[in-house]
């Protein structure tokens, strides 16, 4: 087959409307294929999908990473099929043969878009309501980084996709309320109206009116209604949206799923796999496809995608020109872009002194406002409590519409829409974003905790009030099961640093390192310790009270490593030579080579774990766990650390009945 960019371009309604057909008959094939997946959705959004691809999204398939290019964002991310039929179609590297193997070991195609793991796609999406948000954090990035280094080198627009699931999800109102706020002009949602829900119609479960929500948020709102086939009406309305600087703009179509096929069109079962050959026969003849090739796509159809797809050629190319002759903080640029940091940076961290007393999210603050002098970039912000988290920017300029180029960004109580809109961030590039809020409401955010990792997405959160050293405050908000939870999500670096010193060395993993990370701070002061500021937190443990022939490891985390020091001083008062490693976290400790886990844990040696949560998982490390398998209670934080058992006399009770027991 001749390269079909060299190919003249057939243009012209007829070839418009086959390669709908064609984006149609794909979206019924491969899920056929794989015996999984989902057609509906994909089937009635070719057109639109057409519309945006050929039309709208500025991008050159040939460059998937442009940094200026168009951000698209498939919120509902079920409809796959229909993203991988467009990257394939206007040559974005996909295959026939990729999307043969939908849903298949190692394919290119997963059920689910995954960002990094195909060329074209930006996020990873499924979970509802995590892709509207993420498109909201990519907006927030483009307009930043067009005010700091203009309008020459940033100026694109992010579109998203959403449907009735990711608006009824609670994260597509905190997102899309931030949104209206900071009156992100260059958002565009495209809402999916097409009134199905997998349970039935819309109306079970969902009575909203979306247009008035939305408008309440401070949205431009189009309702096209039935015009979810008419290509100029989507293409008029897409660039009346894009045309709104000052707010960001919803369209709503109504659209039917499955269509146009015959016996399943408007039928909930369409959601998921559930048009089978017959049907998909009888959908194809409507179409003029044939109904005996799958996966057909004709070379004039894919001619013309493939020039649509090189059509953003000329303004990639005059960008480069522009890019290069930039001059204006060209160091600043580049180290954006390219998500470098200034050689010798973290020399300049505030340490702590053996002896003082401070609390870790103050010491996290005062690294966060040097870093944030050295780092560009980083833009800071918390779910209300920027100054209880350590995540204030001392004299920063507030990010809002007046100021889009300031970096200290109040996210409002909206938990789970900051860590979904920290990923779109990080995701677009050439930010990092850091996020605050007390530990115990990580819950709320988990879900797109969970994406961060899985898209190993660079943020960076600060969760402060790390145990039931906070106190008064009570059960509530007394994390005691949250550390285990979040160590269970892979990919993510969780960091507890005992004091100021290892807290300086967190921050710079943070930022020097790859994915998410998670700096785990105290309310309360803690000391700072005799030697931590030679101790390599980037090991994940280290041996931070050496003796020689230790007849006990004490194991501890955060604050409690301070208790862990005590301990062994008392332990060591009655001839018990004891070692005291500090593990501010465990995958990093888990990835050291064995003989180096050898030397800070030795085998044969009791271990007892010291942290104030619940004990699961430190069976790996430790012989016996001092924690707290049981929630907290409201009363001064060192009383509460004492009842439940988090103290030096404890833990050398503890220990002693360990060597007991060990040699027994």
């Amino acid at each position: 087959m001749a390269d079909q960019t060299t190919l003249p371009a057939p243009s012209g309604a007829e070839i418009e409307r086959r390669g709908i057909d064609v984006i149609r008959g794909l979206a019924m094939d491969a899920p056929h294929a794989a015996r999984s997946g989902h057609q509906g959705t994909a089937m009635a959004l070719a057109p639109l999908a057409h519309v945006l691809f050929t039309r709208i999204l500025k991008y050159d398939a040939a460059d998937p990473a442009w940094v200026d290019r168009d951000r698209f964002v498939l919120s509902g991310g079920h409809a796959s099929m229909l993203q991988y039929a467009m990257l394939h179609l206007t040559g974005f590297g996909l295959e026939l043969d990729d999307l043969r193997d939908f849903r298949q070991w190692e394919s290119r195609t997963p059920g689910h878009p995954e960002v990094g793991h195909t060329a074209g796609v930006e996020v990873t999406t499924g979970p509802l309501g995590q892709g509207i948000a993420n498109a909201v954090g990519m907006a927030l990035a483009e307009r930043w980084l067009r005010a700091r280094f203009g309008s020459d080198i940033i100026d694109h627009h992010v579109f998203a996709l959403c449907g009735d699931g990711d608006l009824a999800e609670g994260l597509s109102h905190e997102a899309a309320s931030l949104a209206g706020h900071q009156k992100l002009g260059r958002l565009v949602y495209v809402y999916d109206d097409n009134h199905i829900s997998i349970d039935g119609p819309t109306e079970l479960s969902l009575s909203d009116d979306a247009a008035k929500r939305f408008a309440a948020y401070g949205w431009h709102v189009t309702d096209l209604g039935e015009a979810g086939e008419d290509l100029d009406a989507l293409e008029a309305a897409l660039n009346d949206a894009k045309a709104v600087d000052d707010a960001p703009s919803l369209i709503i179509v109504r659209t039917h799923i499955a269509y146009p096929s015959p016996g399943q069109t408007d039928d909930p079962h369409a959601h998921g796999y559930s048009l089978l050959d017959d049907e998909i026969a009888a959908t194809k003849a409507v179409m003029g496809l044939p109904v005996d090739e799958p996966f057909h796509v004709p070379d004039d159809v894919l001619g013309y995608y493939r020039h649509a797809g090189r059509h953003g050629a000329a303004s990639r190319a005059a960008w480069q020109e522009r890019y290069d002759r930039y001059d204006d903080d060209r160091e600043s640029l580049e180290a954006c872009l390219e998500g470098r940091v200034p050689d010798g940076w973290a020399s300049k961290l505030p340490m702590g002194t053996v002896g003082e007393s401070v609390a870790t999210r103050k010491a996290s603050a005062a690294c966060l406002n040097v870093a944030a002098e050295l780092v560009p970039g980083l833009i800071v912000g918390a779910a209300d409590l920027t100054g209880n988290t350590g995540t204030e920017l001392k004299n920063a300029t507030a990010l809002s519409p007046e100021e889009p180029g300031g970096r200290q960004l109040y996210y409002g109580v909206r938990e789970h829409a900051m860590g979904a809109i920290m990923v779109g961030m990080a995701l677009h590039g050439g930010v990092i974003p850091v996020g605050g809020t007390f530990l115990v409401f990580s819950d709320y955010m988990r879900a797109a905790v969970r994406l961060a990792a899985l898209s190993q997405a660079k943020v960076i959160y600060s969760w402060s009030h790390d145990s039931v050293g906070v106190g008064e405050d009570g059960p509530t908000h007394q994390p005691v099961e949250q550390l285990m939870a979040l160590r269970t999500i892979p990919g993510l670096r969780l960091i507890r640093p005992a004091d100021a010193n290892e807290t300086a060395r967190a921050w710079d993993l943070a930022i020097e390192g790859d994915g998410p990370t998670a700096l785990i701070l105290t309310r309360q002061n803690v000391p700072v310790l005799d030697g931590t500021a030679d101790g390599d937190v980037s090991r994940g443990a280290y041996v931070l009270r050496e003796v020689e022939k230790p007849a006990l490891v004490l194991v501890g985390t955060g604050s409690e490593v301070a208790v862990c020091v005590e301990a062994a001083a008392l332990l060591e008062a009655e001839g018990i030579a004891t070692s005291v490693v500090s593990m501010p976290c465990w995958t990093m400790f888990d990835a050291q080579p064995a003989d180096y886990r050898r030397s800070v844990l030795p085998p044969g040696v009791p271990a007892l774990s010291v942290e104030a949560g619940v004990t699961l998982g430190w069976a790996a490390y430790a012989d016996v766990s001092v924690g707290i398998d049981r929630f907290g209670a409201s009363a001064p934080g060192d009383v509460v650390m004492e009842k439940l058992g988090i103290s030096a006399p404890n833990v050398v009770s503890q220990a002693k009945q360990l060597i007991e027991g060990a040699h027994s």
